[in-house]
């Protein structure tokens, strides 16, 4: 019989070496076997990050964001989980490594940023320790130097008086500075790749984007990969080089930011750009929210499944599941009528003509808590010119219907409209639905 001998540890490349994207995610599968069901959090997703780029993966509480950064790492309960698909991180099979050798690659390889600190951190663990607990355990350094370089990470992410906050328990610290703990944590020893999941969550505006600036300036610094996971599309508006939507476990859009800002095509990307709160909306206007809940994962209805929510619904929707369709320049999306196309117009429509309750909800004008429309915007002083009006990109745009019971459709602002300032708070798309994070 042939004698047990221990695995090497997997040798990953340089990034500097590196041929292709540093992680690839094939056809991933993530479910969990429940009482009621199957559950299907992350059902068939593909994306890949390239080396020093941001992939943004966006949606509402319950469309899988959290549960597919964890299948990424490998963090997955230890029964009652069905996993498969592939995940190469610099070329490397990350499925197939058992979880001795995926704590390896924890923290050197990939490392994540977990979205609440007061429950991620320890509390009855100092600040310094639980920095140099893998310092010492994965990089090899000795006590001072352990020490040397968390109190140089607690200074590369802004945090005063690090000497002092080293001998801090976790709830001594602000919520933003357990956010920077966090991390300090993550970054200790150099990841190739970070997940970000929702690392802004519970913070104020202004900490947010100091938080999200010093995650742009550390990839910067050390040429990383990053995965921002967020239901926020004004946080990723400027944040990221591709997005990814996500809804109940699938993929529906994917493409590079700008594109898909420029060119929507999914109903629900376009639903999400409407609910994100504007400047120029008068004061105490109601927020254009999506009507109805996301599906229960365990009990998908048959064909889309943004069917029950969707202005443009056709009886094919609810019958025949849509695959993921090129629209070109990498752009995909999940739809049988796109926004803006023909076919999307005319659904649209249709659904207004029969007063379909999504369809009326999705084109009627924002109001005030007192039933009121907004007031016009006021007239520019005697001797001047009004500025133009801000063009609306043709992906966006739908029209009025031709029968007197439609209302007619409010255009879509351009991007620039929508983030002319810094991105918004976080704006609580649709509810929590347990099972899909």
């Amino acid at each position: 019989m042939t004698p047990w001998r221990r695995r090497l540890p997997v040798a990953f490349p340089e990034v500097s070496e590196l041929e292709g994207p540093l992680l690839e995610v094939e056809d991933l599968h993530t479910h969990f076997r429940t009482p009621r069901g199957l559950v299907r959090a992350v059902d068939g997703v593909s994306f890949s990050v390239g080396r020093g780029r941001t992939l943004g993966v966006v949606g509402e509480s319950g469309s899988g964001k959290t549960v597919l950064t964890r299948s990424i790492m490998g963090l997955l309960p230890g029964s009652n989980v069905e996993r498969s698909g592939t995940v190469r991180l610099s070329g490397h099979e990350l499925t197939a490594l058992p979880p001795a050798e995926l704590r390896d690659v924890w923290g050197l390889q990939v490392a994540m940023v977990f979205q609440d600190p007061m429950t991620a951190l320890n509390p009855v663990v100092r600040v310094e320790r639980q920095i140099t607990e893998s310092l010492r355990l994965r990089v090899g350094l000795d006590r001072k130097g352990a020490h040397d370089t968390a109190l140089a990470l607690l200074t590369s992410v802004g945090i005063p008086a690090p000497e002092r906050r080293l001998r801090n328990y976790p709830h001594e610290l602000s919520g933003g500075m357990r956010q920077r703990v966090m991390i300090a944590i993550a970054l200790a020893c150099g990841p190739r790749l970070l997940l970000a999941d929702e690392p802004t969550t519970g913070l104020d505006v202004t900490v947010q984007a100091q938080i999200l600036d010093l995650l742009a300036a550390q990839q910067r610094e050390r040429s990383m990969g990053m995965i921002l996971v967020t239901h926020d599309l004004g946080v990723v508006a400027s944040r990221t080089d591709d997005i990814v939507v996500m809804y109940a476990g699938r993929v529906v859009e994917q493409a590079a930011t700008a594109e898909l800002f420029a060119h929507t095509r999914m109903p629900y990307t376009e639903a999400l750009l409407r609910s994100i709160p504007r400047l120029a909306d008068p004061s105490h206007t109601r927020l254009r929210a999506i009507p109805g809940r996301p599906p229960d994962l365990a009990a998908t209805p048959p064909g889309c499944r943004f069917a029950p929510r969707c202005p443009y619904v056709q009886a094919r929707c609810e019958a025949e599941e849509p695959p993921l369709r090129s629209a070109g320049h990498g752009h995909l999306f999940r739809c049988w009528y796109p926004v803006g196309s023909t076919e999307g117009d005319e659904a649209l429509a249709r659904n207004l003509a029969a007063r379909v309750p999504a369809a009326l909800a999705f084109t009627a004008a924002p109001s005030r808590p007192d039933g009121q429309a907004p007031a016009p915007p006021e007239a520019p002083p005697p001797g001047t010119v009004a500025p133009p009006a801000p063009a609306v990109p043709a992906a966006t745009t739908t029209p009025a219907a031709t029968t007197p019971a439609a209302t007619t459709p409010a255009p879509t602002p351009k991007v620039d409209s929508l983030w002319a300032t810094s991105p918004p708070a976080d704006s609580g798309h649709g509810p929590a639905t347990p099972g899909a994070g």
